[in-house]
Formats: structure tokens, C-alpha cells, sequence
């Protein structure tokens, strides 16, 4: 009698620690306690089109200086990500992305920023079009960038 009352209370056990699970599951950044209810779309709104990468410098930024006392930096980013494939061989897969930069953050990349240096940015992405000098449409996708940290050592 007494093992099939531990089956019992132990079953119970494990269903009220699913429950403290899902509740876990909804005490989570996109439903705060205030919110139980739903998703907080306040905080949902925040994170859409945000762009955030470490990596190396693969040019030398162009600084453009404009009439309008604006400055534009366009640099290109190379970022890496290392895996095994079936032969176990390590695998380096690079991805560059390119960055546009205004204003301030134009002048702290312009004095601060050189080849090979590893930052990091935060910026959302920005997709447009444009023709080339031969009259063919050609589409870039680029970051614009909103913050930068600079990385690595002060060379």
C-alpha cells in the first residue's frame, strides 16, 4: 500500500514540476509578471530589425564629408564562424557585412578605427537599390550602425 501512495505523491511531484516549468516558461522578458496574460509587445518592438556583431575591420573606413556639415563612414565587417564537418575538420566560415556609419559614430570610427581592428556594433539593417555606371540595377543590403564599442588591443 505504502509504494503504490509513493507512486502516487511522486506522479503528483512531476506534475507540479511540469507546472513550475511552464511557469518559469512565462515569467520570461517577453511576458513579464505585469503581463501574464500576453506578450508584452512594448519589449517585442525594441528588438525587431537589431543587428548586433563582433568582428574585424576588413577595410579602411571611407569618411565622406558632406555640405551639410554631415559626415558618413563605410566600412566592411568579417565576421567568423568556426564548426567541424563530417571528416571532423575544422571548418572557418567568414561573412562580411557592410556598415554605414553617420554623424558621431562616423567620427569615432574615422579616429579611432583602421583595417583588422574587432569592434562591435549594434545597428538595424537597411536594403536599397541603386544603378551601376552601365545602367544595371544593383541591390545592396547594408548595417546602419547606432553604437559601436571598439575591441581588442589599442593598435
Amino acid at each position: 500500500m505504502k509504494s503504490s501512495q509513493n507512486n502516487i505523491l511522486g506522479s503528483q511531484e512531476k506534475n507540479q514540476k511540469k507546472e513550475n516549468a511552464s511557469d518559469i516558461k512565462s515569467k520570461s522578458l517577453f511576458n513579464p509578471p505585469a503581463l501574464r496574460g500576453g506578450i508584452n509587445f512594448k519589449v517585442m518592438s525594441t528588438i525587431r530589425n537589431k543587428v548586433q556583431l563582433i568582428g574585424n575591420v576588413g577595410n579602411t573606413p571611407e569618411i565622406t564629408n558632406l555640405d551639410t556639415s554631415k559626415k558618413v563612414a563605410r566600412l566592411s565587417l568579417a565576421t567568423n564562424d568556426y564548426y567541424r564537418n563530417q571528416k571532423d575538420e575544422s571548418i572557418q566560415d567568414t561573412q562580411w557585412h557592410h556598415l554605414v556609419a553617420w554623424n558621431k559614430n562616423a567620427e569615432l570610427i574615422e579616429n579611432y578605427v583602421s583595417k583588422g581592428k574587432e569592434i562591435a556594433i549594434e545597428g538595424k539593417l537597411i536594403s536599397r537599390s541603386y544603378e551601376d555606371k552601365k545602367g544595371n540595377k544593383r541591390y545592396v543590403t547594408e548595417i546602419l550602425v547606432s553604437e559601436i564599442l571598439l575591441l581588442g588591443s589599442k593598435t
